[in-house]
């Protein structure tokens, strides 16, 4: 009977441990939550957002704002590289339709020199402003203190 007794202890005791680790490990791969500055009236804005969210396994709240130039002058966004929406993500600035895969190569990086990633204008064919049947290349430009390069091409 004691047996018995100690052997349902022990099952409880590492079905307990299990559930806990699980919990950790549940906890560990919840999405990170970013917050994308947008102009209300902007459409493909929310399209974007949801590429960021399925390519970086993230949740992005987009808060919109009445002066998106002063988020963008906050956050030390070139004139020359702005578009419609600005993020932030783990300290690095996200401006217009970046590829959520040029983002992940960035934060994979991790390139002390690069203070945000950019895509100028609204290209057709980049993430948010797909089209059946136009399609731009484009290039996302990395920039910082040390100027701007290309840090990805895209056709």
């Amino acid at each position: 009977m004691i047996g018995k007794i100690a052997g349902t202890l022990k099952e409880k005791s590492l079905a307990g441990m299990l559930l806990i680790s699980l919990a950790g490990c549940s906890m560990a791969a919840q999405a990170a939550t970013y917050t994308m500055y947008r102009d209300a009236g902007c459409g493909c804005c929310l399209k974007w957002a949801a590429h960021a969210e399925q390519g970086l396994n993230a949740i992005v709240k987009a808060e919109n704002v009445p002066d998106i130039n002063m988020v963008k002058d906050l956050h030390g966004v070139p004139v020359a590289l702005r578009a419609c929406h600005t993020m932030i993500v783990e300290g690095y600035v996200i401006e217009g339709h970046v590829p959520a895969e040029a983002i992940l190569k960035l934060l994979k990086e991790k390139p002390e020199d690069v203070l945000g990633l950019a895509v100028p204008g609204m290209p057709m064919g980049s993430p948010g402003m797909e089209h059946p049947t136009m399609k731009q290349p484009y290039q996302v430009i990395a920039f910082g203190p040390k100027g701007q390069r290309i840090f990805a091409s895209y056709n």
